[in-house]
């Protein structure tokens, strides 16, 4: 038995398809609508399930937040046999047509954070796949009405600070969105000979929002 050493899961273990979450608790509750769950490991921020969805072995995993710990979680999800991730969580509003409650499926992420960088010259894409992403904005267009398909920011900075975090400049760029993991997943899927896809909640507008305003646990939220 060959153990990961992030994921705590083992070689072979994983589907080929895995829902990559931020959260852990969301993680938890994926895995509750599961057809028979199984909770393969608890370790750091790392929560791995599989099971089934309408007879198809699905499996889950909690990145934490963040690009580290996207890469870290899906490096050790291919290593474990995963195929294709799929980032599902949320993201903050760039455009005023985007808004509360929204879907938005990534059809790329800016690089602004620190991952990838030493991991891809930064002049390398950072893209979902192709496949994947239609079927997410098919998929989606099912559940709502608001749907948007586009390129998305992945930042590490969280709360604002004394500098400029430039998201503005995207905005106008006709970036969607902003988050702070799909970049990490999309690289290491294109590194790796995988598969990768984001489908995001929109949980409020990051350009307006002040400090204690982030609540992604409303009702328009987590329809």
């Amino acid at each position: 038995m060959v153990l990961l050493p992030s994921l705590r899961v083992e070689v072979g273990s994983l589907p080929e398809g895995v829902l990559l979450p931020g959260d852990p608790g969301r993680a938890a509750r994926i895995a509750e609508r599961l057809e028979k769950p199984e909770e393969l490991a608890k370790n750091r921020e790392f929560h791995s399930y599989r099971g089934l969805w309408k007879g198809v072995p699905v499996g889950v995993i909690s990145t934490g937040v963040g690009a580290p710990g996207a890469a870290i979680c899906a490096e050790e999800a291919i290593r474990a046999g995963a195929k294709i991730l799929i980032r599902v969580g949320t993201a903050g509003s760039l455009q005023d047509h985007v808004q509360d409650g929204h879907l938005v499926v990534a059809l790329g992420a800016v690089r602004a954070e620190g991952t990838t960088p030493r991991l891809l010259p930064l002049e390398f894409p950072a893209l979902s796949d192709p496949e994947v992403s239609a079927a997410l904005w098919e998929e989606a267009k099912k559940m709502a009405s608001d749907v948007h398909r586009g390129v998305v920011v992945t930042l590490d900075a969280f709360y604002r600070g004394v500098l400029d975090l430039g998201l503005d400049t995207y905005a106008q760029s006709g970036a969607l969105a902003v988050e702070m993991e799909c970049a990490a997943i999309f690289c290491v899927a294109q590194l790796r000979g995988a598969k990768a896809g984001a489908i995001l909640a929109i949980d409020g507008d990051a350009r307006r929002a002040a400090l204690g305003d982030y609540n992604p646990h409303r009702e328009v939220v987590q329809r």
